[in-house]
């Protein structure tokens, strides 16, 4: 009873703390300024982009996924994967291998 009770709140838990960043969002500040002198109207747009995501080195992950992807989801951690899946995919063995093959192509596809 109490191995069902701890894996049904690991699945709320995981569930709960992945949903909310399900899909990507991407941000920009827009500022505008405008002078105006005599007959004249100047205007600057500027766009700054609020955060930038420095890109991995795809060999890097394969060899992580070959060397320590299997026991310790090392590939997953190299880029940034939430946490709890990356613990999901350490107790499910990466998911008997098949998420593992699966997270291999991805990084060779560059879809990680």
């Amino acid at each position: 009873m109490k191995i069902k009770l701890l894996l049904s709140l690991l699945v709320v838990f995981l569930t709960y703390s992945t949903s909310y960043a399900s899909f990507p969002v991407k941000r920009t500040v827009t500022t505008t300024t405008t002078s105006t002198e005599i007959g004249k109207s100047n205007s600057v747009e500027v766009i700054t982009p609020i955060a930038t995501v420095a890109p991995r080195d795809k060999w890097v992950g394969v060899a992580l996924w070959f060397f320590l992807g299997w026991p310790f989801a090392a590939h997953r951690w190299y880029y940034k994967k939430p946490v709890g899946w990356n613990i999901l995919f350490i107790l499910t063995i990466g998911g008997l291998g098949i998420w593992a093959i699966v997270d291999l192509i991805n990084m060779l596809t560059d879809n990680f």
